[in-house]
This record gives C-alpha cells, structure tokens and sequence, in this order.
C-alpha cells in the first residue's frame, strides 16, 4: 500500500480539460494513478452555460457546490443548489446542471470509483 500520493495544484491545473460551457479539474483517480477507490475533481459551469445531460453507470456522484448558483435537472425533478449544498445522484439516473448566476459556478464532484465513467443522456 502506497503511504501517501500528492497531485499538486500545479499539475492539476496543467491537467485542467476546457468545455465550452466550463471546466473540468482531476484530482483523483485510477488515470491520475493516484487512486483506485475514488475519483474526485472541482468543476466549473460558466455563467448561463449548462453541462450536457449525462449518467454515469458505473458510480454514485456527490458535488458539492461552492460558488455560484445551479438548477440541477436529476432524472425528472429540478433541484437549485446554493453555495454550500450538497447533491447526490444515484448511478444511471441522467442529470445535467445550468448556471443561473451572475458569477462562475464552482463545485468538488466525487466518484465512489476511481474509474469514473460518463455516458451522454
């Protein structure tokens, strides 16, 4: 067993994937090789701009929204995050999230695999 792994910011930004509507930061996880057991990122949607309506098959998703404001659509309900509230969304349930404030939306998203997976709805 490993006794410690670090990811530092900087190579976590170098990693950063750019969206059109945000940005998609990796922490954690079996491709980053830093863990097996859970995937953890920080996520942007930007102002006005919404995520595509996915699932993911393989594990349960907790985001945890620290900035901004979303309407998240999961399954057939609409649920609208403040800063601070927490979401989570059961496997293979579609779910996508809109931006409905002024500033950036910013949230820690956590896999409960370290092999996150990602299907479009």
């Amino acid at each position: 067993m490993r006794q410690g792994s670090m990811r530092s910011a900087a190579q976590a930004r170098a990693a950063a994937i750019e969206e059109s509507w945000g940005s998609l930061t990796w922490l954690t996880g079996s491709a980053i090789g830093n863990s097996d057991r859970q995937t953890v990122g920080r996520v942007v949607i930007r102002s006005g701009a919404s995520n595509p309506r996915h699932y993911h098959a393989a594990c349960e998703e907790i985001l945890t929204l620290l900035t901004g404001r979303l309407e998240h659509g999961i399954g057939d309900e609409m649920v609208v995050l403040e800063p601070g509230d927490t979401l989570v969304i059961p496997r293979n349930v579609p779910h996508s999230a809109r931006n409905v404030a002024d500033v950036d939306a910013e949230m820690i998203v956590v896999y409960d695999t370290g092999t996150r997976d990602f299907h479009l709805a």
